[in-house]
């Protein structure tokens, strides 16, 4: 698919659409998206989307260059919906966000269409609905958070390998990584390497980050 081809397709979306390159450099803007978050289309081609969006989840911020997403259309692996709280013109929204991998040639990295649909009323319902589940029954929250979550999450499309998967079970657990390197008959080198890659793929900052992203995602 050609780059005009791209951006006639954003252009004719009704929702809120744009699409970034492999640099999550934005290419293309449709004028829903101008409406939903104030900004123009010459205002908007050529930034990161991340500082437009400036999009968090339950667990925080997301949007970053490396966010999860960009790391499955690197790979050309197929996202599923999520949602994502970002800023609009009438300030923080929750929207669902739907995520189409487009290729402009083999040499080039994939372009993603991201089509954007306002959801603020269920979410805020969800939330209430949690609340009031952890006052009534006195569960912990995370806990209550996980029974009831619908995983619309990005990071639930996130390429851990088992072993990774494994590490953040351990993790959670809150083994330590010299516990867990004798466990498993590795190095501690091995699993500080385990945990970085862990932390990259999550786009988290810490591991108990990349914890609440793993759990909230249903991966743990």
């Amino acid at each position: 698919m050609q780059l005009r081809e791209i951006k006639s397709l954003v252009d004719s979306t009704s929702d809120a659409a744009f699409a970034v390159d492999g640099n999550s450099l934005i290419v293309a803007w449709n004028l829903a998206a101008e409406t939903l978050f104030g900004v123009t289309l010459p205002e908007a081609l050529g930034k990161a989307c991340g500082s437009i969006l400036q999009g968090m989840d339950e667990c925080g911020e997301v949007c970053s260059r490396d966010c999860t997403i960009q790391q499955s259309v690197r790979h050309h692996h197929p996202v599923s919906n999520f949602d994502l709280q970002v800023q609009t013109v009438q300030g923080k929204k929750w929207c669902n966000i739907s995520v189409l991998i487009a290729n402009e040639s083999v040499k080039t990295l994939p372009f993603s269409i991201h089509i954007v649909r306002q959801i603020d009323v269920r979410k805020k319902l969800e939330v209430l609905v949690r609340d009031f589940v952890v006052n009534e029954t006195q569960l912990p929250a995370e806990q209550v958070a996980n029974m009831i979550a619908t995983t619309r999450t990005a990071s639930r499309d996130t390429d851990l390998t088992n072993r990774e998967i494994e590490i953040l079970r351990l993790l959670a657990k809150g083994i330590t990584t010299v516990r867990i390197a004798h466990q498993l008959h590795v190095s501690r080198t091995t699993i500080n390497n385990h945990v970085q890659h862990i932390l990259r793929k999550l786009d988290a900052h810490s591991r108990l980050e990349a914890i609440r992203r793993a759990e909230h995602a249903g991966l743990l």
